[in-house]
């Protein structure tokens, strides 16, 4: 048979690890090939390269990012192969399997329900005529127009599954994608918007095996290693020996990245990491979702929101790892009022990235199972995102989205830190206040449809603080020209601001600085500038704040010059003459 397992992943760089299971699984009696493709690539393209493997059968990996782009593959596919068998599996088709079924009669044969390794090579085995189809656990499909369903197999023992890491074919690939490492399956909390509370209990596979596969991912070059377990912190001591092992091994360059449930953490392992861990080699990823009480309580989320604000502080105080925040609009009773409030309880922790997502109504969950209980109205269409409910309208929806797109672009992509930090503490009420009152003028500008450079940011931002009536914009320039200046290893030909230091003033500031250089500070005397390199290398403007009190904290309005120096490979020089 000639097998052929796909899927449309949502980006070039990422790497499906379910199909690398089904391959690993069917080995040695049947050999599937990989081939992945993006929900860019137009569907005659896919088509087309999926004919020419001529196809016996085809699987298709599916979730709420790729299920309608699969669709329209499958339905040409079909037409072109009529004679090939259709095979889809993964978290979105493994729910509601009637619906996909009808949906899809004609041009899908067989679906996969959850844990696939076992179902699926049982399914090759029928195909081959070695058992019959009565034998194939875990499947659906349609006969004579009725659906059937076959039991579940019994779980996988996780730990003498084949490893997916191994395919020679991938070797020249590692370092160009993440690479996603699976250590558990399963998740001890039952949140009812997440499919991961439908599986009961956690399964672990062998610590063993795992550090081997690492070591082999980034002997091959893999620079992100991503561990997809739900929880990875659950079990104290397996975490603090996989840490310890990944401190210990570790490559340079290579950042691992891992689902943290922070309220658990205990202070003795983040102490451990702080103390131990090199900066930049591992990444947190924490839900915290919502700090509404009772909207925990309605999704069975438990969170202890101190602890939490415990973990999350004291990893940012270590300086070693970067934190990526998760929150949730649109949970049950978490009305606009609220989920501000959420926002800024969350905020108030200055994670490096704070990610505003919006409730989806998955299949399989819980929630989607009570929507009319709380009043929830969503498209039933992937990716199920809601409208609204009880307490949610569709307006103000709307206006979170608004906030959420300024947020990405100015918080999470570190623009401007000195001028976001001045504008949430001393301008507006509240944090959510700035991202939500500049999030609803960029749509009025309609700037959400247009691209943007680096400039444009700063000038979009200016012009919105001039419609706000209690900003100092001398100050806030100042730190914007500070942010932006910072970011440049070579004196920028064009800046986005008018002011201007005249030739005559900069030659007089020169011959005062190679007079008496320490007026710049103790570190500009040991650069020795040569009028030359000061005039090519070294930037003045005038500015608005005195930058030795701003280097302690402090923000003091004070007229002056900035002197901005510029080092290939480091950070700027600044200092205010």
């Amino acid at each position: 048979m000639n097998i052929v397992l796909t899927t449309l992943n949502a980006k070039y760089i990422h790497t499906n690890l379910a199909i690398r299971y089904l391959k690993a699984a069917a080995l040695p009696d049947f050999d599937p090939k990989i081939v992945e493709y993006t929900i860019k690539d137009p569907t005659f393209n896919i088509v087309t390269d999926l004919y020419q493997h001529k196809p016996d059968v085809v699987g298709f990996s599916c979730y709420i990012w790729n299920i309608e782009e699969t669709i329209r593959v499958i339905k040409m596919l079909k037409t072109v192969s009529p004679q090939t068998k259709i095979i889809l599996g993964g978290p979105e088709v493994s729910y509601d399997v009637h619906d996909w079924l009808r949906r899809l009669e004609g041009e899908v044969d067989y679906i996969v329900m959850g844990e696939g390794e076992f179902s699926f090579k049982e399914l090759l085995k029928y195909f081959n005529e070695e058992i019959s189809l009565d034998e194939v656990p875990g499947i659906c499909y349609l006969l004579d127009g009725k659906v059937k369903i076959h039991p579940q197999p019994k779980k996988i023992d996780l730990r003498e599954i084949a490893s997916p890491y191994r395919f020679e074919e991938d070797r020249p690939h590692l370092g160009k994608r993440i690479q996603y490492i699976e250590t558990s399956r399963g998740c001890p909390f039952s949140c009812q918007f997440c499919l991961s509370s439908i599986e009961v209990g956690v399964r672990y596979f062998n610590r063993e095996k795992i550090k081997d596969d690492i070591r082999y991912l980034m002997d091959n070059g893999a620079k992100t290693i991503k561990f997809v377990d739900r929880t990875f912190n659950i079990s104290r001591s397996y975490a603090m020996e996989m840490f310890q092992f990944l401190i210990d091994e570790h490559k340079p360059g290579v950042v691992f990245q891992f689902e943290i449930t922070a309220d658990i953490m205990r202070p003795e392992v983040i102490q451990f990491l702080n103390d131990n861990a090199p900066k930049g080699l591992f990444r947190f990823e924490i839900g915290v979702q919502s700090t509404n009480d009772l909207t925990n309580e309605l999704v069975k989320r438990r969170q202890n929101f101190e602890k939490l604000k415990r973990t999350v502080t004291m990893v940012k105080e270590g300086g070693k790892i970067d934190q990526h925040l998760d929150l949730i609009a649109g949970l049950p009773e978490e009305d606009y009022e609220s989920f501000r409030k959420t926002f800024n309880d969350v905020f108030k922790m200055r994670p490096e990235e704070l990610q505003l997502g919006f409730l989806k109504l998955l299949r399989g969950t819980g929630l989607r199972v009570e929507a009319s209980r709380y009043g929830y109205t969503y498209v039933d269409i992937a990716p199920y995102e809601i409208f609204s409910n009880n307490v949610l309208t569709f307006d103000e929806i709307i206006r979170i989205k608004q906030a959420e797109d300024v947020l990405e672009k100015y918080w999470n992509d570190h623009r401007m830190d000195y001028t976001i930090e001045y504008l949430v503490t001393e301008v507006f009420e509240t944090p959510f206040d700035f991202f939500q009152n500049f999030g609803t003028y960029w749509e009025e500008k309609g700037w959400s449809r247009i691209g943007h450079q680096l400039e444009d940011l700063f000038k979009r931002l200016e012009e919105f603080l001039s419609t706000v009536s209690n900003v100092n914009m001398k100050i806030v320039r100042s730190l914007m020209q500070l942010d932006y200046l910072s970011k440049q290893q070579f004196q920028p030909r064009k800046l986005w601001w008018e002011e201007r230091v005249n030739r005559e003033k900069q030659k007089a500031i020169y011959n005062l600085l190679k007079d008496s250089p320490t007026i710049a500070g103790e570190d500009f005397t040991q650069f020795e500038l040569s009028e030359k390199e000061f005039f090519k290398h070294s930037l003045l403007i005038p500015f608005a704040i005195d930058f030795n009190a701003f280097e302690e904290g402090n923000i003091v309005p004070k007229e002056g010059t900035l002197l901005t120096y510029f080092r290939q490979g480091q950070t700027p020089y600044f200092a205010t003459i």
